[in-house]
């Protein structure tokens, strides 16, 4: 019998379950009258978890240790969970074996999904192919990334929610993080569903690669995987004004943007380049490995991939308020309408195929560049020139205070006056964005708890 349909799963969902509508959003257990409730929720949870341990001996540490976090926050009153212990013994990139499971369980909120650190339960299983084993062991080194497929989840995870990261899980201090996953399966699933409805509304012709990731989840859940390792460490290199990203900082969305954005596009030059590369072995030694030969059709999907997620997806899916993805996807149409390989002309979205790559590297290479001349730039100057980056291609908003020129107090002040001055939709939509979500706007909300069946 599968795990999910195990009689220790169900039970182990449905107590966890539970405990949520006992749980306040930091994850306690405020009302004391529910202790009792609580308790034997718990008991559901931790004899579940031994039942089922040794269906996942990868994971044995892990699971006694989960075992004893939920003894001990029961046993102290059901305070703030702590959980410390049992996320450091987990370790599942450790085991990046195609099709490996593993029993997820912790008080954590979820990214995109919910705010309260509620426990939650997962079973999940590895995506991990050979040729994705090959690009990590070569020149794509990333031993943190972890590509998941969902398998059941507890309501956490009946979201948008596409990630499952250790900082998320409550804890009594911050470890050194080891891991961080992505649920390619609920990535491809989502990207299926938005692309064939958005090219139908388009009028668009996709080409016959990318028309084959429509029918088939495996082979777009791997396109995402490749695009996913590169883009991850992606995060960590380059010239970087100093790690712009990932240091918890407040900032102008806008910046946010272009480095999800510049990550997306190192992903989309490395495909090309591996693809130029493995087709010249190709033609010289006319055969290449079986492994080789999947890296070379994925090389060519992940760019098709980046390029209609981003526009399809990721511009028009959630609100105005900073949306710094949706913000990355009108700049990257914009840039590619404005260089003449994309164009919206009798009701109709076509490409220049052949002049695409040359123009979305060319972007890449801007924001490089802005990176590169931001390492001798102050912050205020590099948040500026970034502003200028993207202005130059997208239109503010007729009120933007950024667009007239900050005055005088705000330039000389710190700088979160600087951030404070940005609207929460300092670029809106362009006309062409705004009717294609009123016609989108059903499917981009039929994502939400998608799974790679549901298409």
């Amino acid at each position: 019998m599968d795990v999910e349909r195990s009689a220790a799963w169900i039970a182990l969902k449905e107590a966890a379950i539970a405990l949520q509508g006992l749980q306040a959003k930091d994850g306690s257990v405020p009302d004391t009258a529910a202790h009792p409730t609580a308790q034997a929720h718990v008991d559901v949870i931790v004899r579940a978890i031994d039942e089922l341990a040794p269906l996942f001996p990868h994971d044995a540490m892990y699971l006694s240790a989960s075992g004893e976090d939920f003894r001990r926050w029961a046993g102290a009153g059901f305070g703030i969970p702590d959980f410390y212990d049992s996320l450091i013994a987990f370790q599942p990139q450790k085991h990046r074996i195609d099709g490996i499971r593993h029993l997820v369980i912790f008080p954590m909120y979820t990214q995109n999904g919910s705010a309260n650190r509620f426990v939650e339960a997962l079973i999940v299983e590895a995506i991990w192919p050979k040729f994705i084993a090959q690009l990590e062991a070569g020149d794509y080194g990333n031993k943190l990334f972890l590509s998941l497929k969902l398998i059941d989840f507890t309501p956490g995870y009946d979201t948008n929610s596409a990630v499952l990261f250790p900082e998320t899980v409550a804890m009594r201090e911050i470890p050194t993080f080891t891991w961080g996953a992505i649920f390619q399966d609920r990535e491809a699933a989502r990207y299926r569903r938005v692309v064939r409805a958005a090219a139908d509304i388009t009028k668009l012709e996709l080409p016959a690669e990318a028309a084959r990731m429509l029918d088939d989840q495996e082979l777009t859940e791997q396109t995402f995987v490749m695009w996913d390792i590169i883009h991850d460490r992606t995060h960590m290199r380059g010239d970087l004004p100093f790690d712009p990203f990932m240091i918890k900082q407040r900032m102008p969305y806008f910046l946010y943007s272009l480095e999800e954005l510049r990550c997306d596009l190192t992903a989309f030059r490395e495909s090309v380049a591996i693809q130029q590369r493995l087709t010249a072995w190709a033609e010289e030694c006319d055969e290449l490995s079986t492994t080789e030969t999947q890296m070379l059709e994925h090389a060519r999907l992940v760019q098709y991939a980046v390029i209609f997620d981003r526009i399809f997806r990721f511009s028009i899916t959630g609100s105005r308020v900073r949306n710094y993805d949706g913000l990355g996807g009108q700049l990257l149409f914009a840039w590619l309408h404005q260089r003449g390989v994309l164009h919206w002309t009798d009701t109709a979205l076509t490409f220049d195929w052949d002049g695409v790559p040359a123009a979305v590297i060319a972007l890449g290479d801007a924001i490089d560049e802005l990176y590169w001349r931001s390492i001798d730039r102050p912050k205020a100057a590099h948040w500026l020139a970034a502003y200028d980056l993207v202005r130059t291609t997208l239109t503010p908003h007729p009120a933007s205070h950024w667009a007239r020129g900050l005055p005088d107090d705000v330039l000389a002040g710190p700088v979160s006056g600087y951030t404070n001055a940005v609207l929460d939709d300092e670029f809106p939509l362009s006309m062409f964005f705004e009717a294609l979500e009123k016609k989108m706007r059903p499917v981009i909300a039929s994502t939400e708890g998608i799974r790679a069946g549901d298409v």
